[in-house]
């Protein structure tokens, strides 16, 4: 009998133990830089920076810069043409193949009010050049939509609320993830604001949960007119 209790006392250990190295039973941390730099009445430029972790700052996943133009047509219309570039692991807590992808994307931001909240619609094309390992090499045609919905709470206060659904046009089954969550921003100053929240990461065979942790700059190098 003491044998039996300590097998199966053994077994749960050791099932457990591996259970917990599974990436969707952690809680992996994005530290997010995002940048908005006005160049005149219609144009600015913007960028980003992400480094992204399966844990709280360890097992790194990926990290990302983005570059892009933005053109302002009104209030409500925008679009972005750009390029990113990442970098990432693509499994947790064991060795994988070396990736890198090289991405051009093009952004058409819609802004509206529903009643008291602000709301932004982004559609987002993508042309992801990806090498694995020294010799696979791929491209793919990725279509984005992200709906974000913020409500003010206090002059230096808001929530927001999130949902993007991720397609890749060249498979037979299009659906790659989709990321949904929440937050707070804190507005320091008319140049700078933080960014904390929680979502998750749900893909065809598991969901991920992170947390964001960023930093929003926005700055003006238009020409002043008195």
């Amino acid at each position: 009998m003491r044998k039996i209790i300590f097998l199966f006392s053994l077994t749960f250990i050791i099932f457990n133990t591996q259970a917990q190295k599974l990436p969707e039973n952690q809680l992996g941390t994005w530290y997010m830089y995002n940048g908005s730099h006005k160049l005149s009445e219609k144009y600015s430029l913007k960028t980003m920076a992400h480094f992204r972790y399966f844990e709280t700052a360890s097992e790194f996943q990926q990290e990302i810069y983005r570059l892009g133009l933005n053109y302002k047509f009104n209030p409500k219309t925008n679009v972005t043409l750009g390029m990113s570039y990442a970098t990432g692991d693509l499994a947790y807590d064991t060795s994988s193949a070396n990736l890198y992808e090289y991405r051009f994307y093009e952004d058409l931001n819609l802004n509206s009010k529903w009643g008291v909240f602000n709301a932004r619609h982004r559609f987002r094309f993508e042309q992801r050049f990806i090498h694995k390992n020294i010799n696979i090499d791929q491209f793919q045609n990725w279509i984005r939509y992200d709906l974000n919905v913020s409500y003010p709470l206090s002059e230096t206060w808001s929530v927001y609320a999130f949902n993007e659904i991720f397609l890749n046009l060249n498979k037979s089954k299009r659906f790659v993830q989709n990321w949904t969550g929440a937050g707070f921003i804190h507005k320091l100053n008319n140049n700078i604001k933080l960014k904390a929240g929680y979502f998750q990461i749900k893909l065809p065979s598991k969901v991920l949960k992170r947390l964001q942790f960023g930093i929003i700059l926005n700055t003006d190098f238009s020409k002043k007119t008195s």
